[in-house]
């Protein structure tokens, strides 16, 4: 069962206080209420609350105080001030010293629900984005962005160099090649890793539903709005939107998208009011975006907007001998959460997944060391405990020619030569371009094999 947020309410009116009360608990919060700002200090000192909503004028202690009496036991702690017409300007100072809104009486329902979603909702993603950022800090180091390949080294220096700047950046390889991962390094290497990442899959959520999960909606503005809701691109301001499967999106909400990389603005479906977008954005894709350009698929002036700067992420079966590096590292990192003893890969094992296509990517490699390492006790992964579809390809070339005999023969010294290219690059294909391996798996030294090669 999800956890209920639990509010803590300072309101000196009786009558304020218990409707208050009555408004939060109906959404389905959990409340504490007090007449004075001193028992809220008390309160706030033994017990956890999610956010502090406090009128800015009570007896004895008053809701400034409360104020700073919260932001110093928790900088981050959430807290909306309630103000008269009369105190506007010291509602807007309380901002400054860290309050996250201000609502001014008479209190409007929608407008209390509202500012509590939007503070409760940020709450979250902070929170989310801290364990994200300590989770970070290992897998950015030992997870999948691992890589020793010349292609990954390249991918890892850009993603160091564009980290600093604020550009539009997309990033584009096959599915499971981790490019959310990259997004989460790029953001939490960012001068706005303090503010929220917000991911949208544009490809997993419907279209008539994509566009107010992105600009959010007001209540009423169609059938089933029923409130008002927050889109992504306001949860993100100050951070970074990620909008994975950009390709997937409809032209029409192409054009909205647009319109905030160009403007910085939107807003909300059924709204009249503007809304800053100050967001970076980052978009992914496992499609040709140029080739859905020349087929009138996606708009060409969004896909300059957002290809300021590329990133491409190779597929598994071109980075080498980045696999065993990356079979590992999962094989430790699942081996410490299932309390197993599972240490190494047998050297066959090895082989077999270094000849291994890897169509899922690093998706279906790290998916398939989880599972060896949970059906395995203890000891060494050997080649046997592969999967068939893997272990049937350890130290094994392809066929990759076949001849049919015509009746006038052939050119024996034209099908060797033939012959010998072909096996030549079946090797580099199987080795990932990395030509010692090549020169392994033919049995050559590799000063032969790039003599070889010059020859091709």
């Amino acid at each position: 069962m999800a956890k209920r947020c639990r509010i803590l309410i300072a309101e000196d009116d009786d009558m304020s206080r218990q409707n208050l009360k009555e408004l939060l608990e109906e959404s389905g919060y959990e409340t504490v209420a007090f007449p004075d700002g001193k028992e809220a200090m008390d309160a706030y000192v033994t017990d956890r609350f999610d956010l502090i909503l406090t009128d800015l004028r009570m007896p004895h202690v008053d809701g400034l105080e409360l104020l700073s009496f919260v932001k110093e036991i928790n900088p981050d702690a959430l807290v909306i001030l309630i103000t008269g017409y009369g105190t506007v300007n010291t509602a807007v100072d309380a901002m400054k010293m860290g309050a996250f809104d201000y609502i001014t009486k008479p209190i409007r329902e929608d407008r209390l629900k509202i500012s509590v979603n939007r503070a409760l909702s940020f709450h979250k993603l902070k929170e989310e984005n801290v364990v994200l950022r300590d989770h970070l800090k290992e897998r950015f180091d030992l997870g999948k962005l691992i890589g020793y390949s010349e292609t990954m080294k390249k991918v890892f220096e850009k993603i160091q160099k564009v980290s600093t700047t604020d550009s539009t950046i997309l990033i584009h390889g096959e599915s499971g090649t981790g490019k959310e991962l990259a997004a989460r390094a790029i953001h939490f290497n960012s001068d706005r890793k303090e503010a929220p990442l917000v991911p949208v899959n544009c490809g997993a959520i419907p279209e008539d539903l994509l566009e107010s999960e992105l600009f959010g909606h007001e209540k009423g503005a169609f059938t089933g709005a029923i409130r008002t809701r927050i889109g992504r691109f306001e949860l993100a301001q100050g951070g970074t939107i990620f909008l994975d499967e950009i390709g997937d999106m409809s032209q029409a909400l192409q054009v909205k998208v647009l319109r905030v990389i160009q403007e910085r603005q939107y807003e909300r479906i059924g709204g009249v009011r503007t809304f800053n977008a100050d967001v970076r954005i980052i978009a992914a894709t496992n499609q040709d975006l140029e080739k859905a350009v020349a087929e009138k698929r996606f708009r060409e002036d969004l896909f300059y907007r957002i290809n300021v700067i590329p990133i491409y992420l190779p597929p598994l079966r071109e980075r080498g001998l980045d696999v065993a590096i990356l079979a590992n590292s999962f094989l430790k990192k699942f081996s410490k959460q299932n309390k197993k003893t599972v240490t190494r890969f047998s050297s066959e094992a090895i082989q077999a997944l270094l000849d291994y296509p890897w169509p899922g990517n690093v998706r279906e490699l790290e998916n398939l060391v989880e599972m060896l390492v949970v059906m395995k006790d203890s000891g060494d992964i050997l080649v046997d405990d592969l999967p068939e579809k893997i272990a049937a390809r350890r130290g094994r070339i392809e066929q990759v020619y076949s001849v049919d005999f015509p009746d006038e023969g052939v050119n024996f010294n034209d099908m060797v030569i033939q012959f010998e290219k072909d096996l030549l690059l079946k090797a580099l294909e199987k080795s990932g371009g990395v030509k010692n391996r090549a020169a392994k798996l033919l049995n050559l030294n590799r000063t032969t094999l790039v003599e070889k090669l010059k020859r091709l």
